[in-house]
Order: structure tokens, then sequence, then C-alpha cells
């Protein structure tokens, strides 16, 4: 045998097993799944991410026949039920959608059952909504411009709740107070049926929260919108300012979606959840109800995308917690 055909054949069987791991590789994300998936939702039903959960999964069923156990597991700011994931075998069935309170937890809450960078693998960042500031019909405040005026001239003379603290709406009124030299009183609630309740009837003055969760309010006229946090107005409430608009250029401060999967699920099962889900979220169906009903912004990220975002988040609102030394509720 020759010199070079020695060659090219060591060379064959070294590559050989290369080869036969990467068809192995794809051959386990096309068989997968084989059994029922278990999505855990970390919040409890009435909130947002429940309903998204569902209506992904049940979009993923009727299209591909896959079969989805949805399971409650709500508590502390939704790292309760992020545990269970996370602490799951990585095997392709254990997943969790969560909100963006999962970018604060691991600085706010104290201590953590797990690690928010280490044990998660990153599937998908669904989507992106702007938070809107809003005051009560009979407050007399047109735009956020005129809020900030009277907190200078009286400080803490206004409220505002959030759906509490280490919320992401209370650490956005962090960063905006520093960089607008104001200070406004903070009322932090157990949740966003509270606080819209008592931002419905004027029991606050003013409610900071989702598009979603206020819009239906905004529509009847029992709120009115002053601000949104988003770099560009909501396409759901085209006649509403930027921050940047107000005077805080290039802030921008949004809610999201996402779902991961405990830290070594494989990576050929991951690109296949992210590439389906991908596929639910681009028809228009899905993007309308999303958008109508929740507001949200379709992002539908690689998982690479998300784990770049989930620690920039991580890095941004754990510093606003410490340097203004904000407990959990």
């Amino acid at each position: 045998m020759s010199h070079p055909s020695r060659r090219r054949l060591i060379g064959g069987l070294i590559a050989a097993p290369a080869v036969w791991g990467v068809g192995s590789a794809h051959a386990q994300g096309a068989d997968w799944p084989k059994q029922p998936i278990r999505i855990v939702v970390p919040f409890p039903p009435g909130g947002s991410v429940d309903p998204i959960a569902r209506l992904l999964t049940a979009r993923l069923t009727e299209t591909l026949g896959w079969n989805f156990v949805v399971e409650s597991r709500p508590g502390a700011s939704g790292s309760v039920g992020t545990a269970v994931t996370a602490k799951a075998p990585p095997d392709g069935y254990n997943f969790v959608f969560v909100f963006d309170t999962h970018a604060v937890n691991p600085t706010l809450i104290k201590p953590m059952t797990f690690d928010t960078r280490k044990d998660l693998e990153p599937v998908m960042v669904i989507g992106t909504s702007s938070m809107v500031f809003s005051c009560h019909e009979s407050r007399p405040w047109k735009n956020f411009g005129e809020v900030v005026a009277a907190l200078k001239g009286k400080p803490e003379s206004i409220n505002f709740g959030s759906i509490g603290n280490g919320s992401l709406a209370h650490l956005t009124m962090m960063l905006l107070q520093a960089q607008g030299g104001f200070k406004i009183l903070h009322v932090p609630y157990k949740g966003g049926a509270p606080m819209l309740q008592d931002a419905v009837s004027g029991q606050i003055d003013t409610g900071f929260s989702t598009v979603a969760h206020q819009m239906p309010q905004i529509r009847t006229g029992k709120l009115r919108p002053l601000v949104v946090t988003g770099d560009k107005r909501a396409a759901q409430m085209p006649d509403v300012p930027s921050l940047a608009e107000a005077g805080f250029p290039g802030f921008s401060a949004k809610a999201w979606w996402g779902v991961l999967g405990p830290a070594g699920t494989p990576k050929p099962i991951v690109e296949r959840f992210n590439a389906e889900l991908r596929k639910v979220l681009a028809e228009p169906a899905i993007r309308t109800r999303l958008a109508d009903q929740l507001g949200i912004e379709i992002w539908a990220s690689s998982p690479e995308e998300m784990r770049t975002f989930v620690e920039s988040e991580i890095d941004r609102w754990g510093k606003v917690v410490k340097d203004n030394d904000i407990k959990a509720d």
C-alpha cells in the first residue's frame, strides 16, 4: 500500500467516529419526542405566562401531534417553578416558560436553590413588550414630563404602583429617577390584579406594568397612558410617546417571555424545539393573538441569542437591585 493510500485509510478511520457522532446527534433530535413533554409554568393562572405556554403547546399538538403536560408551580417570582426544571433530568422532556423576573431573581432572591447562569439551557426568547406608565383619569397629568416636573417641585408627592419590589417596572423607575433627577413614591403590590384594581379606582396615582396588563382599562378611559418604555412607540398605543421621546434618549426597558430547559439538554433537541416554536410563532393567527391579547412583539430568538440576552439582563438589573439595596417582598 502506498503512503498516500495509507494516509487516506487512517484519515478515514479517524474521521468515521466524528461522522457517526454527527449522524447520531441529528437522529436524537429527529426521534424526539417519544413521550409527553413537561412544561412548567412558574406563575399562577391569570398572568401572561400561562396563556402563552398553553397557546403554543396546543398549536404544537395540533400540527405535530406532540403531547404536553403543563404544570403550574408558582412562587417567589417564578423561581420555585424554574428550580423544578433546573433540577430535572436534561433528557428533552422538561422545560419552563419564564417571564422577565427570571433575570432579576438571581440578585433579588437569596438564597437561590439553583444557578441561573449555569443550570439552565436557553431555548428561545419568545417576544418582548413595552411597559406603560399611566395615571388615573382624575389626575391632571397629560404626559410623563408633567409628572417629572411635579416631582421635581415636590419629591414623592406622587406615587406609583408596581406588581412588587424588584419587578421590572420598579427597577425601571429606579433608573428613571436617577437619570431624570426626581423622586416618586413606590407602592409595591403582590401581583398585577390588586395593583390594577387600585389604579382603576384611584387609590394610587399611577400604575406601571405591561401594555397588555393595562390595555383593557386604558381602552375604557379609566387609565390615561403617559409613556411606554420601549425604544419606540408600542403598536397597540401608537399615540403614546416612548421614553426616548419624553426626554430619556436611548432608554429602553421591556418585559419578555422565554423558554429554557435543564443545562445539558441535548443540542439537537433544543434546536428542534426552537425550530418548531419558530414555525408556530410565524403563523399570522398566533402572532395576532399574542399581539392583541398580550401586546407581545415576537422575537423567536435562537438559543444563542437568548443566552446573550439573558446574561445582559441579569447584569443590567442586578446592578439596579444592588445599587438601590432592593429587597424581595
